[in-house]
């Protein structure tokens, strides 16, 4: 998804900001993409900021030098979501880290995303503690490529598991006739942070900086705050819990 309105404008990887660009008059192009291609996009000076989820690699990328200005905005969860009769057991799982274990054990298909997004990122780092990420051979293990509302469909057409941010589950409008249901969340290891940055200018000249920081000091001031913890989806459920410092 792509928009602007009026000048100057600054582009920006991974959410709208209508109400930025009525308070501020800067214009805002949004690239809509995963975590991962938001990234590739910001360390080739592609973008001016980006908004994305995947904490440790965007400190590291900090530090590498790609990015500035890092500053955390709210959070949500992850969430896994399985057949409702939960073949694998995980309902009664001890730590999320045996997800996999107990998927393995049992056989029961996962649908992964595939596609290097901020889930997909969380989902292997969570097979990583179990001590092993599944692979091409692992027959139970299905890598869409795929979306995150197309990957829960899969994962209902298959009776199988995979992990969703929670926003995305309560904002899909056919969520009630899947035959899914979330098997296991609350855990530490599936708390969901995101930040903002901008581009580094010193290394991309031409990233429109200042443009750019005024998004994120409206991103982390009250009123930008403020419009993110207001923002429901179409039955009223809150999506983010602002949390800038």
């Amino acid at each position: 998804m792509r928009f602007h309105h009026f000048h100057p404008e600054f582009r920006t990887a991974g959410l709208p900001a209508p109400l930025f660009t009525t308070d501020s008059g800067i214009g805002v192009q949004i690239i809509a993409v995963g975590t991962g291609a938001a990234l590739t996009l910001g360390k080739k000076g592609d973008v001016d900021c980006v908004l994305v989820h995947a904490k440790d690699l965007e400190v590291q990328l900090v530090q590498e030098g790609y990015f500035v200005d890092r500053k955390e905005i709210m959070y949500n969860d992850f969430i896994i979501l399985g057949p409702k009769n939960d073949p694998a057991e995980l309902k009664d799982t001890k730590m999320a880290s045996d997800v996999f274990r107990k998927i393995l054990d049992k056989g029961t298909i996962f649908v992964s995303r595939g596609d290097n997004s901020g889930t997909h990122m969380r989902e292997n780092k969570i097979s990583d503690t179990a001590g092993r990420r599944p692979a091409g051979e692992d027959k139970w293990y299905l890598s869409v490529g795929q979306g995150m509302s197309k990957t829960i469909r899969i994962a209902s057409e298959k009776q199988g598991y995979t992990i969703s941010d929670r926003g995305t589950w309560l904002s899909m409008q056919d969520k009630e006739k899947l035959d899914l249901a979330i098997v296991l969340d609350g855990y530490p290891a599936l708390f969901n942070q995101y930040g903002v940055m901008i581009v580094n200018p010193e290394s991309r000249p031409h990233v429109k900086y200042h443009a750019a920081g005024k998004f994120v000091d409206w991103l982390t001031s009250a009123t930008g705050q403020q419009a993110i913890g207001a923002f429901k989806d179409n039955s009223g459920n809150i999506l983010f819990t602002p949390n800038a410092d």
